[in-house]
């Protein structure tokens, strides 16, 4: 029985066992999804902490279900080590850990390099891995393939499947989890893509779409994030103009999304958040450079997107002054740190660089999130008060909005007591008594 045919054969009668390196925000639902379906799952990480609550069967990931994760860890069908050497133990493996931007706006794909490296040592034969990571396309051919044929001694395509398969989990989305979300897969060589897209099937209630190749896949992401990068640049852009127009450009894009074809609304903010999306342009405009090609519109879209917190701060020394009030010395109520509304991932999101920069002026700063107790952030510690009240609200000379939270703020007890609002998330849309109230 060819490799083919016998990690086929696995799949259906679900012998295989399946790792995931990385637990985080991808690693530990996919994990998850794929006990559930009946495949054994051992999860890798490099953090105890992380390895130690999954073994206690406590969550730690907004969309996973604690009920889910305690009985399968109880069941044996999930459990977590950081001795990559049970990699040895696995017929399929998923590499799942962050891919961030380095201090200079370059990749930084170390994670990537030591996770590949870490499961090189004991990578057997037969078996599938798979890179879920956002990265530049290339990655899995060009960094990956090399790095575990050479710490295997195995080849490619004969002695295990290699593949890539972006990532599309959207935190706090009530429809679409990891579980129902389309999976796309390109790998190396037909073989690789049909039984890599198999193991997906057997795990995934979403559609497969199999393309030729790890790069088409790769690309296929950054393509993905990169348009929505550049249409909220479009309205962030937009959002200023109409600013000195004296327009709402809120109003405007309720307008224009009456149009049941041709747009897609997109949102100001006060800037980008996520992993992926403020992160992805700078891949690919990075790996574009070495084909001596400028993504000249996407990098434009960058530099609006990357201004959105110094503007931010700017609009509200402006409302400030309209108080008779400067940035220095103002004590400042800012509501909501996570990077979207109602989950608790600050992963860049811009109302960290709207709280540095508030700071630098000389603001007194203090922050309230339901979701998000903590955070550091360039070496800092923030905490959050433990709650907002009338008498709270009152201390400060302005209240900021800067994550659109729908639960656990009340934001009429915010205009009702607030000397002023400058709301970045519109969020305060439906209150009628709007005299305090300034939009981004």
């Amino acid at each position: 029985m060819n490799m083919k045919e016998l990690l086929l054969k696995k799949i259906a009668d679900k012998s295989v066992v399946v790792g995931v390196c990385g637990l985080g925000y991808v690693g530990l639902p996919l994990a998850v999804e794929k006990a559930k379906a009946g495949f054994k799952t051992i999860g890798f990480d490099v953090q105890e902490a992380k390895v130690k609550m999954v073994n206690e069967g406590h969550n730690y990931i907004g969309d996973v279900v604690d009920s889910e994760l305690s009985q399968i860890v109880k069941s044996g069908m999930l459990s977590a080590t950081s001795d990559f050497s049970f990699i040895k133990d696995v017929d399929f493996i998923a590499i799942c850990v962050p891919t961030p931007l380095d201090a200079h706006q370059q990749p930084d794909i170390s994670y990537v390099r030591d996770s590949a490296v870490a499961v090189s040592k004991y990578l057997k034969k037969n078996t599938m891995v798979v890179l879920e990571s956002t990265t530049y396309p290339g990655t899995t051919e060009e960094l990956l393939k090399p790095i575990l044929e050479e710490g295997s001694g195995l080849k490619c395509g004969e002695d295990f499947y290699l593949g890539f398969s972006p990532e599309r989990v959207d935190p706090g989305n009530l429809i679409y989890k990891t579980k129902n979300t389309p999976k796309v897969v390109g790998a190396i060589g037909k073989d690789a893509t049909e039984v890599i897209a198999a193991m997906y099937r057997a795990v995934l209630q979403g559609d497969i779409h199999e393309v030729s190749s790890p790069a088409v896949a790769e690309m296929e992401k950054i393509l993905e994030n990169t348009y929505r990068n550049i249409n909220i640049g479009l309205v962030n852009e937009l959002a200023q103009l109409c600013h000195k127009m004296g327009i709402s450009i809120w109003e405007v894009i309720d307008a224009a999304k009456t149009k049941p074809y041709g747009f897609q609304a997109f949102y100001p903010g006060p800037g980008l958040g996520g992993h992926c999306i403020p992160l992805d342009p700078y891949y690919l405009s990075w790996k574009a450079r070495e084909y001596g090609f400028h993504t000249s519109m996407i990098e434009s879209s960058m530099m609006i997107n990357d201004k959105m917190p110094e503007y931010t701060v700017s609009r509200l020394g402006d409302l400030l002054n309209k108080h008779k009030k400067s940035l220095n010395g103002a004590k400042i109520l800012q509501l909501g740190v996570a990077y979207k509304n109602d989950i608790d991932d600050y992963r860049e999101s811009p109302a960290l660089a709207v709280r540095e920069l508030m700071d630098a002026e000389g603001c007194a700063v203090d922050y309230f999130d339901p979701y998000v107790s903590s955070y550091r952030f360039h070496g800092k510690t923030y905490n959050s008060i433990s709650g907002i009240t009338a008498e709270v609200i009152k201390k400060y000379d302005a209240v900021i909005v800067t994550a659109g939270h729908t639960k656990q703020v009340d934001y009429n007890l915010v205009a009702n007591n607030a000397k002023a609002v400058f709301d970045t998330k519109n969020v305060m849309k439906n209150i009628a008594k709007r005299d305090n109230i300034e939009v981004l």
